[in-house]
């Protein structure tokens, strides 16, 4: 009987509650992604379908978070994503990296559905492989300079140990 109640009052409860605001997501353009000239540029497309850029030339302070609509712990990743691009605009950059899609489609509604607000660059031919590797997801930390400062293989498991990697590779205190 006890049980019963506690489920009934629960139901009432979360009946009354007014459901959250999801933030719908956008196909942003790739041309405010900052890069510089290299030898040999690795160039994508943007999500958006318009010009992207040459991975292997961005400049930082940024990251680069590598992922697929399809990979289970990218999905984690994006609510701390999210919170950290609210609170880094204008410090880093954050641009994202779709690869392995079974079309461009699914990259951006995925976009759309998950609230993403920053560039994503995306992969159509796996051209990304020779500078990234294979595996997602993987988080890029690129210096000012355009060096790759530190690779984050993996899961980022919260904002915490993203804005403290932030900080500690690339210099930019949050």
């Amino acid at each position: 009987m006890k049980r019963i109640a506690v489920l009934v009052v629960t139901l009432l409860l979360t009946g009354c509650t007014s459901a959250s605001q999801e933030v719908a997501g956008e196909l942003v353009s790739c041309s405010t992604v900052k890069t510089q000239s290299v030898s040999d540029p690795i160039s994508l497309g943007c999500l958006d379908g318009s010009e992207g850029a040459a991975i292997n030339g961005i400049k930082g302070p940024a990251i680069i978070n590598v992922w697929g609509s399809w990979c289970g712990p990218c999905k984690e990743e994006f609510p701390i994503l999210k919170s950290f691009y609210q609170k880094a605009q204008g410090d880093v950059e954050l641009i994202g990296v779709d690869v392995e899609e079974s079309s461009i489609k699914a990259g951006q509604s995925f976009v759309i559905k998950n609230g993403i607000t920053w560039p994503n660059l995306y992969d159509s031919k796996g051209s990304s492989r020779k500078y990234f590797g294979m595996g997602v997801p993987v988080t890029w930390f690129i210096s000012a300079d355009g060096a790759v400062a530190y690779k984050h293989i993996g899961v980022i498991k919260n904002e915490i140990e993203l804005i403290s990697l932030t900080s500690k590779y690339l210099g930019v205190k949050l």
